[in-house]
């Protein structure tokens, strides 16, 4: 198995263990588990809002679940350039990530809306170190 197959894979399941949180134990605190954000015990309190919520998480499961399985047919059936220009999608669209979501996040962070604090933070080392791998890993396996 090459080094980009590797780097998927290990995206692969860490992203299956984020859906099945998503579907079967959305208040964890791990992973994207909505139990990191106060507002969510408060939506319970507002049928209207909490259904929006909980469609919401399950809309954002289902799109993971759509990419997993492309990664899946990735891996199993394509060439070496197919390979590259997915993890070279992946980095692209794993760098959303500090477009849209970290400034929201971080903000919440600070206005002490999420628990444990500094989670913000975490997330972000653990999102740049998938850009990292990734990266590194289309580095060695194009040298």
């Amino acid at each position: 198995m090459d080094i980009l197959s590797i780097a998927i894979l290990l995206f692969v399941v860490l992203e299956t263990s984020n859906i099945i949180l998503l579907y079967f134990f959305p208040t964890s605190k791990k992973g994207n588990g909505l139990g990191i954000f106060n507002a969510y015990e408060k939506s319970k309190k507002d049928e209207e809002v909490h259904l929006l919520v909980k469609y919401l998480v399950n809309w954002v499961a289902g799109t993971k679940l759509i990419f997993i399985m492309l990664l899946i047919v990735i891996l199993i059936f394509s060439n070496e350039l197919t390979k590259i220009f997915s993890v070279i999608a992946l980095v692209l669209s794993i760098l959303s990530f500090y477009l849209r979501l970290y400034p929201i996040i971080k903000e919440m962070d600070k206005k002490n809306q999420i628990t444990p604090k500094g989670y913000s933070k975490t997330l972000g080392i653990m999102i740049s170190t998938f850009i990292f791998i990734f990266v590194i890993s289309l580095l060695i396996f194009i040298l």
